[in-house]
């Protein structure tokens, strides 16, 4: 993560969050990500769908049990879409996507 400073350059970089752990017990590695109206963080990475609050601390995992790869908001922006191994799911949350 890189602040972005007053002139528009980027500050000092820091780890958001180091998901080399899940890696190692769930199969996949971290990919696609999207932030919903209150800055929260949905990343797709080892077998879930991972939320993150804005400094980087872990809120929950939505678990889809497979490699799970990717991710977007649709319809009305409530609903989050995923691509996992074989599937497409589709999970309503009570937040919206960003854009919508």
């Amino acid at each position: 993560a890189y602040p972005v400073l007053s002139d528009g350059s980027l500050g000092r970089g820091r780890v958001f969050h180091d998901a080399s752990v899940w890696r190692m017990v769930r199969k996949g590695g971290p990919d696609g990500i999207k932030v919903d109206i209150y800055g929260n963080l949905y990343g797709a990475g080892p077998e879930a769908i991972y939320v993150f609050a804005p400094d980087g601390t872990h809120l929950g995992s939505i678990f889809t049990g497979v490699p799970t790869g990717n991710l977007t908001w649709g319809d009305d922006g409530s609903n989050l879409y995923v691509t996992a191994d074989t599937r497409l799911l589709r999970i309503r949350l009570n937040t919206r996507g960003v854009g919508f």
